[in-house]
């Protein structure tokens, strides 16, 4: 069934970032599919953003950096949807790990999931944005990327790859109408940072709700931020 909605995959959309834009954009009128590993909270999201007063969005939920499995939430958008607009990567997995301690599985794992995956849905959608001269994605990396925390060797690295991709797809898709832009947020207010950083050694005053990341990607779906197509736009208080 097509859709005028604007039609925006965001993942990890079950906790943190990808679930603020997730309700975020559903109070805009997207229409939304939502993937991440844990359907429970997948559902909670897709819950909230009918709170909101969006649409009931499609729900993913599986393992992204499965290359089978990334395929078909773009398949399974463009199917149901009509078309896709929009792609907002949020999934990742940030362990914080010594260098010395660095294992060849925790390095797979890392790099599966912070770039494989996003790189996996952004090469399927690309032949629909191609096709149809527009679509906007946003890519969430880390301010650790460039400067990156001490344990943060693999995931550091990963989300560079991240960065990377938005430069080559602003390079290739600018003039086929396609935008690309990277979010690098600092200490974010986020499951995924508790896990690694308690409040007693990085305070609730220095991190930044999810909410702020949130409505700068809507920026930029929204073109308020084409200045920054192809660059890292950072987030931090």
């Amino acid at each position: 069934m097509t859709t005028s909605s604007p039609v925006t995959i965001v993942t990890g959309a079950g906790s943190g970032i990808g679930r603020a834009v997730a309700i975020d954009l559903a109070a805009r009128g997207h229409a939304l599919t939502l993937a991440g590993r844990t359907e429970s909270k997948l559902q909670e999201t897709a819950a909230a953003c009918v709170a909101a007063g969006g649409a009931a969005p499609l729900v993913m939920h599986g393992d992204l950096a499965d290359s089978g499995l990334a395929h078909s939430v773009v398949d399974r958008t463009l199917a149901e949807r009509g078309h896709l607009d929009n792609l907002v990567n949020c999934a990742g997995t940030a362990p914080l790990v010594r260098i010395q301690d660095t294992t060849d599985e925790l390095l797979e794992e890392v790099f599966f999931h912070n770039a494989f995956a996003p790189a996996f849905l952004i090469v399927r959608a690309w032949p629909h944005f191609m096709e149809r001269r527009a679509g906007c994605v946003v890519n969430v990396s880390s301010l650790a990327s460039s400067d990156p925390f001490n344990g943060f060797f693999a995931y550091a690295a990963a989300k560079s790859a991240v960065d990377s991709f938005v430069r080559s797809m602003h390079g290739e898709g600018a003039r086929l109408g396609i935008r690309a832009f990277c979010i690098n947020p600092g200490a974010i207010e986020t499951p995924m940072l508790r896990r690694n950083f308690p409040v007693s050694m990085l305070p609730e005053a220095k991190t930044l709700p999810p909410e702020a990341v949130a409505h700068v990607i809507a920026d930029c779906i929204e073109g308020r931020r084409e200045a920054d197509r192809g660059k890292t736009i950072i987030v931090r208080k």
